[in-house]
């Protein structure tokens, strides 16, 4: 009776989120016709409502032709919106892309991948080497989606030279075309706090922290944190064997403060304060 309870509260409250975000998404289309120019973003402060606009679309761009590389981008957008459907053999989870990129990649204040091609290669300071696009696909595919946990050193590696890596390489390279490599991206790096805003690790309070999530985020994420599924919407799961690994960016305190500070509660994205 509870979870139904749940189900029907978030279902009012995203009905009306899409009414009072109609003006707001047609203006979206609007200005999406010349997005590919101006490095249009999906802002910040937009809900749930706009979960899947996408200002650069593969599957309904009509400039994309049917050849080979047509259809690896168009497939390397599958990958990112659904990495367990579309690449198994390397998801060691319940996570895609998309969870952590939302809008295909092209949401402002959530890690947007949009022109991120051109600033590869890129020195990678956890590895302490530089990085192609590529081998940061890697990373993402091995600690967010815990590909670690089912490929191997023997016929199902996972390389910067695998199918799954170059195919979303593909996607995200499209997704940069019109912007020069070496571009300054001041979308880049906006969702983290203030060193000011920061609290030490070791006095931040648990307690409070479970009080907002049960507030703030379960109608969405559950009490388990394991994710509800609503209507075509599906909330990532936060924690358990369904969610990233402890390697994962998302597994530290400040990089995931950052993400829920300007992206949740989706319904009432900014909402929360940097405490």
């Amino acid at each position: 009776m509870r979870e139904t309870s749940r189900i029907v509260i978030v279902a009012l409250l995203l009905l009306a989120s899409a009414v009072l975000s109609s003006v707001s998404r047609a203006s979206l289309q609007a200005e999406n016709q010349d997005s590919s120019k101006r490095g249009f973003l999906i802002p910040s402060s937009s809900t749930m409502a706009h979960a899947w606009d996408f200002p650069k679309n593969p599957m309904t761009d009509t400039l994309l032709d049917e050849g080979a590389l047509g259809k690896r981008i168009r497939l390397g957008f599958n990958i990112f919106m659904d990495t367990p459907g579309y690449a198994s053999r390397i998801s060691g989870n319940g996570m895609s892309c998309n969870h952590c990129h939302p809008n295909g990649g092209q949401r402002e204040k959530f890690s947007p991948l949009l022109g991120v091609a051109g600033c590869f290669p890129e020195y990678n300071r956890r590895a302490a080497r530089q990085f192609r696009l590529e081998d940061r696909i890697v990373e993402c595919f091995m600690r967010s989606m815990n590909a670690a946990a089912v490929v191997d050193d023997g016929k199902n590696r996972l390389t910067s030279e695998s199918n799954e890596v170059l195919t979303v390489a593909a996607y995200i390279q499209w997704l940069s075309q019109g912007f020069p490599a070496g571009s300054k991206l001041p979308w880049r790096g906006q969702n983290t706090i203030p060193d000011a805003h920061l609290i030490p690790v070791g006095k931040l309070n648990p307690n409070a922290g479970k009080r907002l999530f049960m507030e703030r985020c379960s109608n969405c994420h559950g009490e388990d944190g394991a994710g509800v599924q609503i209507g075509d919407k599906d909330a990532g799961p936060l924690w358990g064997p369904r969610s990233w690994n402890d390697g994962a960016g998302a597994a530290r305190t400040y990089s995931l403060a950052g993400m829920i500070r300007y992206a949740m509660p989706y319904l009432d994205p900014e909402s929360l304060t940097d405490q």
